[in-house]
């Protein structure tokens, strides 16, 4: 158990220092950072490395976000960020099949797939 929650602080820190460094697209006017990505997501953070149910603060944070997400340079700026941060951590097809169904099981439909393949460009 020890272990898997050092895992789980490990993918949250380096996620947090991803979003960082990544920020929003260049020539953009998104007002979404990828640190308020990260809060919003920290919650599904243990959904996606171990499985079980989905945190209502985890759906909550999915929700909230969806809501922010109102322009394409705010959906492409998220894409980007999740993208990223699935790219940058060891990661099986199982913990990638979690992340990406955490929209439809919060109820909630993005224009993308949570994939290290997403084509963020494309997002409208």
């Amino acid at each position: 158990m020890m272990a898997s929650f050092v895992n789980i602080y490990k993918l949250v820190c380096f996620v947090a220092v991803v979003c960082m460094v990544v920020g929003a697209p260049k020539g953009s006017e998104a007002a979404i950072s990828c640190g308020q990505v990260v809060r919003y997501l920290t919650p599904c953070v243990s959904y996606v490395a171990n499985g079980g149910s989905v945190p209502a603060t985890c759906c909550s944070g999915i929700k909230s976000l969806y809501g922010l997400a109102r322009t394409t340079a705010d959906r492409q700026g998220v894409c980007n960020c999740l993208k990223q941060a699935v790219s940058g951590v060891p990661y099986t097809p199982y913990n990638l099949n979690l992340a990406a169904g955490l929209p439809k099981k919060c109820g909630v439909n993005i224009p993308y797939k949570i994939s290290p393949s997403a084509d963020c460009k494309s997002v409208k």
